[in-house]
């Protein structure tokens, strides 16, 4: 079975948030049972090297004829292709610029979508596993097209689905009898998403609890009927990891590299990690949030709670960008608290270190329809500390029923959330049972070997 992964972005090259990470992961844990590639977006501030080009097309969408190019690479073993086509490779950004979307949106990933179409006719590719709206409208080309590919199309967040005006339709070359309540249309729009689930074979949510929240209406983002529809072909998958990147025991951006019978080294690397911090004493407890600062994110909830957390001997650091609103509130913060350092950028080295040098991985979203943070948390030897959602709820366990081992509060509130911090609290003073913790989350498996089996039986089933 000859296998194509689309995605917008994939570790090393460009990352935004998890579907990076994925992109890069899964098709190695599936490399070990069938012939896999990856296809992203050739993006105008990539400058990479050794790109081979491969394939060149015209693509024809709403009556305009685009010029594609198709290069190749293969990164660590892995072959990656990247799609070079007008309006999707010359941007400076992924998806907008200062939180505010490029309007040409629809046509970028729309031509992205195509081009991803076009190059498994070339490649003779039997499955698609496309991923988010940014490569949901490929399933619909394949329908429109009547090709034979299979598709899957996962869900990484509902919340971002690909919503543009009636007339992208036109644009896209999409046939006008798509555009209707079955299909395209929503609210009198086109969305993307609704495309992928309606057209692919089979639909995956990253874990198998949001999946089950996505048919609700507190989750389902205004799709949880049409998801409902469509439920005989919904599953969950709880994500992995690439424990080859996220690994204490040989990760070069640590101070000391350390596993669960030396966590001596991880004391050491939290003292280095102090040091080019504001923050004093290594023997406080640290309790960590690597983030972006957004709704979902639990991050009004933290600031909430943070004025009585730093009444403690602890310390708190925060590392991540966001709305203006949030940062505002954690500056302010960390200039009236000693034990608050607050960095406003996101950093990918300094992430690692944070991660050595933490006790506790605060990680409070609202929803999370898996979360990779926590798992990277577990694996460096810090507890998590998370809302009963999604992925997270999948993942981390408070009473000893699998792995890993954390603190889980079930109510979105400030209380329960508070009663958390306390349980972590009792949970630090108990010498024994914090170390017994740690060391048995540190030898969980969080890699993607069980997501990648199950999606090998997935991909099996539509043959």
């Amino acid at each position: 079975m000859r296998v194509l992964f689309a995605a917008s972005e994939m570790l090393p090259y460009v990352k935004t948030g998890g579907l990076a990470d994925v992109a890069d992961a899964l098709p190695r844990a599936l490399k070990k049972y069938t012939d896999i590639s990856v296809v992203l977006p050739l993006y105008g501030f990539l400058e990479l090297q050794n790109l081979e080009k491969v394939e060149d097309f015209e693509l024809e969408l709403g009556g305009i004829s685009y010029s594609i190019e198709v290069y190749f690479t293969l990164q660590e073993g892995l072959g990656v292709y990247f799609i070079k086509a007008p309006l999707l490779s010359t941007t400076q950004h992924l998806y907008g610029y200062n939180d505010i979307d490029y309007a040409n949106n629809d046509l970028r990933f729309g031509i992205f979508s195509a081009s991803i179409v076009e190059l498994a006719v070339r490649l003779k590719i039997d499955l698609l596993h496309l991923n988010d709206w940014h490569t949901a409208l490929a399933a619909l080309f394949i329908e429109q097209r009547s090709l034979a590919i299979k598709t899957v199309f996962t869900i990484h967040n509902l919340a971002y689905q690909g919503i543009f005006s009636q007339e992208s339709c036109e644009r896209l070359g999409i046939e006008p009898s798509y555009f209707n309540m079955d299909a395209l249309e929503f609210y009198g729009q086109l969305n993307s998403m609704k495309g992928g689930i309606a057209y692919s074979d089979a639909v995956t949510t990253v874990s198998p609890s949001y999946a089950q929240e996505i048919l609700t209406g507190e989750f389902g983002c205004g799709l949880d009927g049409f998801l409902s529809y469509h439920s005989d072909k919904l599953s969950g998958i709880l994500n992995g990891i690439n424990t080859e990147v996220f690994d204490p025991a040989s990760d070069p951006h640590l101070q000391e590299c350390y596993d669960s019978t030396t966590l001596e080294n991880k004391y050491k690397n939290k003292v280095a990690f102090l040091k080019t911090t504001k923050l004093k004493d290594p023997r406080k407890t640290l309790f960590v949030v690597l983030s972006r600062l957004v709704e979902q994110k639990g991050i009004e909830l933290l600031i909430k709670v943070l004025p009585e957390m730093l009444e403690k001997k602890i310390n708190v650091f925060v590392l991540g960008e966001g709305k203006e609103l949030y940062t505002n509130k954690l500056n302010a913060l960390s200039s009236k608290h000693a034990n608050l350092e607050f960095q406003n950028v996101y950093d990918e080295v300094l992430s690692h270190k944070a991660y050595a040098a933490a006790d506790f991985f605060v990680m409070p979203s609202l929803f999370e329809p898996c979360g990779l943070a926590q798992m990277i948390a577990m694996r460096y030897g810090a507890i998590p500390i998370v809302h009963a959602t999604g992925g997270l709820k999948d993942s981390v366990h408070e009473k000893k029923n699998g792995c890993g081992r954390g603190i889980v509060f079930e109510k979105f509130t400030k209380k329960e959330f508070s009663k958390a911090i306390e349980r972590a609290f009792k949970l630090k003073k108990d010498t024994e049972a914090f170390r017994e913790s740690v060391v048995f989350n540190m030898e969980c498996d969080f890699s993607f070997e069980r997501g990648a089996k199950s999606y090998m039986k997935l991909y099996e089933s539509l043959f």
